[in-house]
C-alpha cells in the first residue's frame, strides 16, 4: 500500500499587497477616527456603515487603474444552479456604495442626508512602497443639494479636520478646483466628450506637480525623456492646440479674483467653463465669509482628481511640511485627502440627477504624517502587571487586577509560567507596562505590596547616578489598602514626565 503523501505546511506569509496591524497601530487609528468622527457629527453628520461587498454593476467602473483585470477590484462570480450567478466585489471606496445605499434607501431618509463613514476599502491594484491593497477610508458626504455651500462646508470641515488631529495651519493647504473649468479648457481645444485624447489629457495634467509646464509641454505634444532616460510617447497635440491647458494650469495669481481673470482666458467661450468658474468664485466668497484664509483653503487649477465620477468642484489636503525620504532626501508629504462633487452617481441607480459632494481621508497616510509631526506617542501605554510569586495564590493577585480595573485602571494579571520572576519583568517590558506590583509570602504576611515604577526604573538605569538612584527610588512598599492610590500616583507623574519630556523635544 502506497504511503500516504504529506501535505505541506502552509507558509505563515502575508499575501502581496496587504499587511498586519498591531496594537501601537490600531489604538493609533482607533484614537484618530474618533477625532476625525468628533469634527464630523459637530457639523451634523450621521454614522452609515454599509456592506463591504457590492455587486460589481453597483460599484460601477470608475478607478483610473482600468487596465488591470476586474478595472482594479477583488471580484468574483456567485454560482447559482445554471452557473450564472451575480459578480460580487470588495468595495474599493466608500463612496460608489452610499450611491447605492441612498438610491435603495431614499424614501427613508432626509433631504439632503448627510453621512460619514469609515473602515477598509480594497483595490486589486500592483502594490508598491507605502501602497498596499486594502486601506482605510473615512468619508463624508452630503446627498441631495447642488448648493456649493455644501462643497464649501466639506472643504472647511476637512481645514478643521486636519488642526484637530494636530496638523497646524502653515502644515497643510485645502486646494480647490472645478472640473467644469476643465472641461471647458477641453472644449477650447476643440476636443469633443468621446474624444479619447481627453482621458490622456487628464492624465498629463495630473503630472503637472513633477514634470512641470515644460514637460506637460512636451507630453501634450511629441514626448520626452524622463529621468531615467527612456522616451515617453506624447498626446500627439499640435501646439496651439495645448496653450489653453498650459494658460489653465498656470492660471493661479496672486488673489482670487487674479485667477478667475486667467482661468477666463483659459477657457475661451465655453459655457461649461464658465459656469464652473461661477462656482469657484461662490465657493471662494463662502470660504472668506466663515474666516478661512488663503493658508487653510486655496483656488488652485492644478488639481485634477483621478476617479472618473467628479462633475464640478474638486479637492485635496495637501501637507506642505517637509520629510526625508529612504533615500535621506527632502521631499513635501503629499496629499492626504480629496473629494469633490459627483451629482451623476446616484443616477445610475435611479435615472434621476441626484447632487451630491464628499471628501475621503486616506486614514494611513494620515497616521504617517502625524508620526512624521511626533503626535503620536511613539511607544504605548501597556497595562499594570501583576506579577505570580506563588501560583497557589492566584485568587489574591486577581483580586488586586480587580482592583486596579474597578478604579479605572488597565491591569493584568502575568498567565504565563512564573516559575522565573525575571520573564516577568521582561514581558512587561515588552507589553511596555507602566507599573508592576510584586507581592511575595513576606509581603502577604506584612500587609504590603511592592510597586514598581518601570518607566522610572528603565530611565535611571540609562544614565543615572547611584545617588540619584537613593534621590528618586524606583519600587515602593506599601499597605496592601494603598495599592490603588499608589498606583494611580506613580501613572500622574509618569504622565507629567512625558510632558517635559515632549516640550523639551519641541
Amino acid at each position: 500500500m502506497a504511503k500516504a503523501k504529506k501535505q505541506p505546511r502552509p507558509k505563515a506569509i502575508t499575501p502581496k499587497g496587504f499587511r498586519d496591524y498591531f496594537g501601537q497601530e490600531v489604538t493609533q487609528r482607533t484614537h484618530m477616527l474618533a477625532s476625525i468622527a468628533e469634527v464630523y457629527h459637530h457639523y451634523g453628520f450621521e454614522a452609515l456603515e454599509s456592506s463591504a461587498v457590492e455587486t460589481v454593476e453597483a460599484l460601477g467602473k470608475f478607478l483610473p487603474d482600468v487596465d488591470r483585470p476586474n478595472a482594479g477590484v477583488f471580484a468574483w462570480q456567485e454560482a447559482d444552479e445554471d452557473g450564472q450567478g451575480d459578480w460580487m466585489a470588495l468595495r474599493y471606496d466608500l463612496t460608489a456604495p452610499l450611491a447605492r445605499v441612498y438610491a435603495q434607501h431614499r424614501n427613508e431618509l432626509p433631504n439632503p442626508y448627510r453621512r460619514f463613514a469609515m473602515g477598509p476599502v480594497w483595490r486589486n491594484e500592483k502594490p508598491g512602497p507605502g501602497r498596499y491593497r486594502q486601506f482605510y477610508q473615512c468619508d463624508a458626504d452630503t446627498v441631495g443639494t447642488a448648493s456649493m455651500a455644501a462643497d464649501a462646508e466639506i472643504c472647511m470641515m476637512l481645514s478643521d479636520t486636519l488642526e484637530k488631529l494636530g496638523i497646524p495651519r502653515g502644515d497643510y493647504l485645502v486646494r480647490v478646483n472645478n472640473r467644469k473649468v476643465l472641461n471647458g479648457v477641453l472644449e477650447a481645444m476643440g476636443l469633443a466628450e468621446d474624444d479619447p485624447k481627453r482621458d490622456d489629457v487628464l492624465r498629463t495634467i495630473d503630472k503637472f506637480d513633477k514634470v512641470g509646464e515644460a514637460g506637460v509641454r512636451e507630453l501634450l505634444g511629441k514626448g520626452r525623456l524622463d529621468a531615467s532616460g527612456a522616451y515617453i510617447d506624447g498626446v500627439g497635440l499640435a501646439d496651439h492646440q495645448a496653450e489653453p491647458v498650459l494658460a489653465f494650469l498656470t492660471s493661479k495669481g496672486d488673489t482670487v479674483a487674479e485667477t478667475m481673470t486667467n482661468l477666463r482666458a483659459a477657457v475661451g467661450d465655453s459655457a461649461v467653463g464658465a459656469e464652473g468658474i461661477a462656482e469657484l468664485e461662490l465657493m471662494g466668497s463662502l470660504f472668506a465669509a466663515a474666516g478661512y484664509g488663503d493658508d487653510q483653503v486655496l483656488i488652485d487649477p492644478s488639481i485634477v482628481r483621478g476617479l472618473g465620477y467628479y462633475t464640478g468642484p474638486v479637492f485635496e489636503a495637501e501637507l506642505t511640511f517637509e520629510i526625508l525620504d529612504e533615500k535621506g532626501r527632502k521631499r513635501q508629504f503629499g496629499s492626504v485627502a480629496g473629494g469633490g462633487r459627483y451629482d451623476g452617481l446616484v443616477k445610475r441607480f435611479t435615472g434621476q440627477e441626484v447632487p451630491a459632494v464628499g471628501v475621503s481621508i486616506g486614514v494611513d497616510r494620515l497616521l504617517a504624517a502625524l508620526r512624521e509631526k511626533g503626535r503620536l506617542a511613539a511607544t504605548p501605554t501597556g497595562p499594570v502587571v501583576v506579577t505570580v510569586m506563588d501560583r497557589d495564590r492566584m485568587a489574591d493577585y486577581q483580586a488586586m487586577v480587580s482592583e486596579l480595573r474597578q478604579a479605572g485602571i488597565r491591569a493584568e494579571v502575568y498567565l504565563g509560567n512564573p516559575k522565573n520572576f525575571g520573564n516577568q519583568l521582561k514581558y512587561a517590558d515588552k507589553r511596555h507596562s507602566p507599573v508592576a506590583v510584586i507581592e511575595g509570602g513576606d509581603e502577604k504576611e506584612r500587609g504590603v505590596v511592592q510597586i514598581k515604577d518601570l518607566i522610572l526604573g528603565a530611565k535611571l538605569a540609562e544614565n543615572a547616578t547611584l545617588e540619584e538612584w537613593k534621590e528618586r527610588p524606583s519600587q515602593f512598599e506599601v499597605p496592601r489598602g494603598d495599592l490603588v492610590a499608589k498606583v494611580r500616583e506613580i501613572l500622574a507623574s509618569q504622565t507629567g514626565l512625558a510632558s517635559q519630556n515632549d516640550s523639551q523635544d519641541g
